[in-house]
This record gives C-alpha cells, structure tokens and sequence, in this order.
C-alpha cells in the first residue's frame, strides 16, 4: 500500500520532471561526450561498477554521524563531519551527473526528481553550516534543525534513487541473468552475401532466443550479443571501427574479440561468442567461458 501510493506520488511530479530533466540531460549529455576521458572516470568503467553507486554511501553515512555529534553535545565534531559530509555529497553528484547523462525514459524522471532533492539537501546542509560557524546558541540550535530537517531530504532522495535502480533498472547490466551456457547451436545470420556473411559489415543472427552481432574479418567471424550491457541499444545498428562496435543510443565501445568494453558510459563487458562452420554448411555458435 505504501510502496504504491510512493509511486503515485513520484509519477504526479512529471509535469515538472520531465521538461527539466530533457534540459539538464542535453546539457550534460554535451559536456561528457565532449571529454570521454571524465565520463569514463566519473562512471567508474576503470572499476567495472558504477561509481555513483559506490560513492553514495559516504555521505549518507558521514551525514548521519553528524546527527550523533549533535545528540551527545560536540558541536566541534558535528561541524567538521557536516564539512565532510558536504564534501562527500558533491563528489557523489559528480559521478550521478555522469550516468545522468545517458539516462533516458521514465529513469530519467526518476533521477531528476532525485538530484533536485539531492540539490536541495546540500542547500539545506550548507545553510546548517553557516548556523553553526555564526555565534550565539540560537544559530546553533537552528544549525541542528537545519541539518535534521536535510536529513529527512537526504533519505526521501536516496529512496528515489533506489527506485531508479532497483525498480526502472538504470546501469544495471541488461545480461546479469544471462546464463554462461558451452553447447554449440545452430546460428541464423539475418543477411548473407552469396551464402556468406558479408566481411567488414556488421549483421544481426539469431542464436535460439538470443541475437548476435556478427563481423567477419578475412575467414575469423567475431560475435557478441546484439545487446547493449549498457541500455539495451541494439549493436548491430551502431558504427564499427577496426575490430569494435560502437552502441548506437549512448556510444559505448566493445572489442569484438571478447566483449571487453573499450569506452562508457557502459561499466560492463559484452558477452562474446565464438563461431564455427558447420559440418554441412552453416554456422554454429556459443557463448565464450
């Protein structure tokens, strides 16, 4: 019961979610593209995870102990904690800006609503903490509520930001389910050039209820999942340069060779496939251990 009216609750914001959240989004779609080398540091491709989900934790965490401080009357450790936490909290936005970046739909919305609260906490702190550093009990007492009051944000904002994940499923890899699977089965390329699948040319195959991407290089075919890890693009639509695919929605580079993702905003590696002739005529696939 709850959980649904929170749903509604979320939902009744898109009036104002989604025009807000396509301006940002252009914005900050811009600036990542235009450095690759911050986006991918800001995702966390160099970790394999995704670093805003890392990163949030400190603060929630700091901010707490700031509320503890309090509690016990050490207005000293209370301040340099808030100071921390503050410091914690932009560094996680840094790196949510950049998954924000190339995030579409109903998550979208989702994680606006999400940052404006976020926004809006770290206003909130900031204000505690200029009642703190002023003189006088009064300041300091509003410095406490302030900070209580920015708490009750910080956790409104952190379930929202679990429902973007959890629920609408953003940088969740799109083959955490997928099975490793080692038997051989028969492989239906979508376009052959005089029964051959065309050289240097990206084609969609079926694989039973799974569809590759397929390239051949000279006698080699090389094969990868047809879906993004990122967001589900489909690959066989993007660009190839040398031996990678490049996702057409978001840009994400896989090596066609294992899969291995060569530039984000994708933190996860693309299942690889190995491809045979078979005996007969026509090909055979699996999935690479």
């Amino acid at each position: 019961m709850l959980a649904r009216w929170l749903i509604r609750l979320m939902d009744a914001q898109g009036g104002w979610t989604r025009p807000l959240g396509d301006l940002a989004h252009r914005f900050l779609f811009w600036l990542f593209q235009g450095v690759p080398a911050l986006r991918d540091l800001l995702i966390g491709r160099w970790l394999g995870h995704p670093l805003h989900a890392v990163l949030t934790d400190a603060p929630i965490g700091i901010l707490f102990l700031v509320i503890v401080f309090d509690v016990i009357d050490d207005p000293g450790a209370a301040a340099i904690t808030l100071v921390l936490g503050i410091l914690a909290m932009v560094a996680a936005a840094l790196a949510g800006f950049a998954d924000y970046a190339d995030t579409d739909g109903k998550a979208r919305e989702r994680a606006t609503l999400h940052a404006t609260l976020m926004v809006t906490t770290l206003a909130l702190y900031l204000v505690s903490l200029a009642f703190r550093l002023a003189s006088g009990p009064a300041a300091s007492a509003l410095g406490v509520w302030t900070s209580i009051l920015a708490f009750l944000v910080l956790s409104s904002a952190a379930y929202v930001g679990g429902d973007v994940v959890y629920v609408l499923g953003n940088m969740v890899n799109r083959h955490a389910f997928r099975g490793a699977g080692t038997k051989w089965i028969a492989l239906e390329p979508a376009e052959l050039e005089d029964g051959r699948i065309p050289a240097g040319r990206l084609v969609k195959a079926k694989l039973g209820s799974n569809e590759l991407v397929l390239v051949r290089q000279g006698e080699q075919i090389l094969a990868l999942h047809n879906t993004c890890a990122h967001a589900g693009g489909p690959l066989h639509e993007g660009k190839l340069f040398g031996d990678v695919v490049e996702c057409p929605w978001h840009y994400s580079r896989y090596r066609l060779s294992d899969g291995l993702v060569v530039q984000g905003p994708s933190v996860y590696d693309q299942p690889a496939y190995e491809v045979r002739e078979r005996d007969g005529g026509g090909w055979e696939a699996r999935r690479r251990a």
